[in-house]
């Protein structure tokens, strides 16, 4: 597994035990990353995104709801909604991946981790926002 898809994998947990317990992601993203013996440029991509989803989750979250509105935020499961805010960051916020290559990787996390209709409905939210992204 890459560097970057490694880091993705530590966000996506960091943020989903956020989500789901309430902790806060940035110690447990430190905790993941020491228990999976993430280093170098995985772990610091794992922060940058973290840090990147929660201080842009209001903005972030709207954009999940203008894209997605037949599924109210609340109800989206949370290894989705996770997903989704990474992979959003990454497209609109950050502006370091191809959008393409952010989509394939949010769909992969979404096999990996999500139910069977995941990567269908994070393919078609995030096909949607890739419309707001500027090209690059």
């Amino acid at each position: 597994m890459g560097a970057r898809r490694r880091a993705r994998v530590l966000a996506l947990k960091a943020l989903y035990e956020m989500d789901m317990a309430g902790h806060p992601a940035p110690q447990v993203l430190e905790r993941l990353a020491q228990e999976e013996g993430a280093e170098g440029e995985a772990a610091e991509y794992a922060r940058h995104l973290v840090q990147g989803v929660l201080e842009h989750l209001s903005q972030i979250d709207k954009v999940i709801r203008r894209k997605a509105p037949l599924f109210p935020l609340e109800q989206i499961a949370a290894i989705d909604r996770n997903i989704l805010r990474i992979a959003i960051y990454e497209v609109l916020i950050d502006n370091r991946v191809p959008v393409r290559a952010a989509i394939n990787e949010a769909v992969e996390l979404a096999k990996q981790y999500g139910n069977e209709s995941s990567p269908r409905f994070i393919n078609g939210v995030l096909g949607a926002v890739s419309t707001l992204a500027s090209p690059r």
